[in-house]
């Protein structure tokens, strides 16, 4: 029967990977043939659902290839801990098989007991994806990937206690995220790691307090080795939860826990949050993932094309990266449809396919720059008032400014000679036109100035 259970674990192995393998089903254990049930023991009620749900069938059908006795699969709680059954090794029966109770699971001592349970509708399912191998490092978040590293190899080390990760919309906290709790559970299975939301947090909490059961909620979520809060933010203006929260926090930090927290600003900029809570936040490792620069754009969607084994052309990849600057999901998201439109028509990836096929998202990240905007920029630039853009002085510390705002307007606007023209004072088109060529002239002859228009240009581009 060992023997069969070890060919049975190959398989399941072979089918889904290391990485699954190792995350969902590395602890069953075989506890024996009962009748024509084969009789399974994972550590955990969350292993033992998920197990079912995911693999139970894959399960019984290779016990029947292996032993056409076996009719089912039955997989229980084991309060022991399980390791994997070597081959040839004798199956044994658990002294317990009951699912056990969270009192009384907290009440056993850690020796006697694997790590604390927590129930599955409490967490965020970690996404297989998000895994430091995945991430792509750049000069913007390269700090917070290092910091990232260093509190997945070594939790709760002094001064990355907790380790804050801030930043805008699709710029790779999450994937961090996920990416430490990955590698904490790989390299140290024995700590118990909480991934989950601000907003599950305070569902909880809020659920606690109507059943009347906040020990549970208190003791459960205090007795993990990391705790992992996505989109702090969300707390902002709930006083009761950020109370409850900021006491955990304090718990597991006097504890030696680790604490991991994400918000879309740093902990100084998040108004609404309590400051005992906010000095708490702040005293830890503090890591800003920065907009993402073409570099990083383009070495990301080459890893997703290589990830994917799609040739993508070069060019194709120069004109995402060049014009969907916004987030990372956006970008991956625009290349996945481009991927997608390929493979179902037979098609190459090429710049006119790229361009028919993302014509909405294209267009939507177009600069639109209007002329208000560029004389806005001008004007704070030469230290001079928006009024002087339109007015009739001519003074030369005013005209050359005003040339170079009509010359950015000619650049980057589709606005015509004569409405440009309007625009800075109902001046002629042929004033326009001077100031254009008088702009282009200077540049040329000197670099300084050359440089200065250049600085403006990209400042109104970004």
């Amino acid at each position: 029967m060992a023997a069969c259970w070890a060919r049975i674990r190959g398989r399941l192995r072979e089918e889904v990977g290391e990485v699954e393998y190792r995350t969902w089903l590395r602890q069953m254990t075989l506890a024996g043939i009962d009748g024509e049930d084969a009789v399974i023991l994972l550590p955990t009620r969350f292993l033992r659902d998920w197990v079912n749900s995911h693999y139970g069938d894959r399960l019984r059908a290779l016990w029947q290839a292996e032993e056409s006795a076996v009719r089912r699969v039955e997989i229980r709680v084991a309060q022991a801990a399980a390791e994997p059954a070597m081959a040839g090794a004798e199956p044994r029966v658990p002294a317990r098989t009951e699912p056990v109770g969270l009192a009384e699971s907290l009440a056993v001592r850690p020796a006697e007991r694997p790590a604390p349970e927590i129930r599955s509708d409490w967490v965020v399912p970690l996404e297989a994806r998000f895994t430091f191998d995945t991430f792509v490092v750049g000069k913007p978040n390269e700090f917070a990937h290092a910091c990232a590293r260093r509190v997945a190899e070594k939790p709760a080390s002094q001064g990355f206690n907790p380790l804050f990760l801030y930043g805008g919309v699709g710029l790779g906290k999450t994937h961090l995220m996920h990416a430490i709790a990955w590698a904490i559970r790989e390299h140290e299975p024995v700590r118990t790691v909480a991934y989950m939301s601000a907003e599950k947090f305070m569902y909880r909490f809020i659920a606690a307090l109507r059943s009347q059961n906040t020990m549970e909620f208190k003791e459960t979520l205090r007795a993990v080795d990391v705790l992992m809060i996505d989109d702090l933010q969300f707390l902002i203006g709930k006083d009761n939860t950020q109370e409850e929260f900021f006491h955990t926090f304090n718990a597991l930090v006097d504890q030696g826990k680790q604490i991991v927290v994400s918000a879309d600003k740093s902990p100084s900029d998040l108004s609404g949050i309590e400051d005992r809570l906010r000095t708490r936040l702040g005293c830890g490792m503090v890591a800003d993932l920065h907009a993402t620069t073409y570099e990083l754009r383009f070495s990301i969607l080459q890893a997703k094309a290589a990830a994917a084994r799609v040739e993508v052309p070069a060019k194709v990849l120069e004109l995402l990266a060049s014009r969907i600057t916004a987030n990372v999901r956006e970008l991956e998201g625009a290349l996945n449809r481009l991927v997608a439109h390929a493979g179902l028509f037979g098609r190459p990836v090429t710049i006119d396919s790229a361009q028919e096929v993302l014509h909405d998202v294209l267009r939507a990240h177009e600069r639109r720059v209007s002329i208000e905007e560029i004389q806005r920029k001008v004007a704070e630039h030469y230290n001079l008032r928006l009024t002087d853009m339109v007015s009739a002085r001519r003074a030369r510390n005013v005209a050359r400014p005003r040339q170079v705002a009509m010359y950015l307007a000619k650049q980057l606007t589709q606005r015509s000679l004569p409405e440009i023209g309007r625009r800075f004072g109902n001046r002629d088109h042929t004033t326009v036109m001077h100031a254009v060529s008088r702009v282009s002239e200077l540049m040329q002859q000197d670099a300084g100035f050359a440089e200065d228009v250049t600085l403006l240009r990209k400042m109104l581009e970004s």
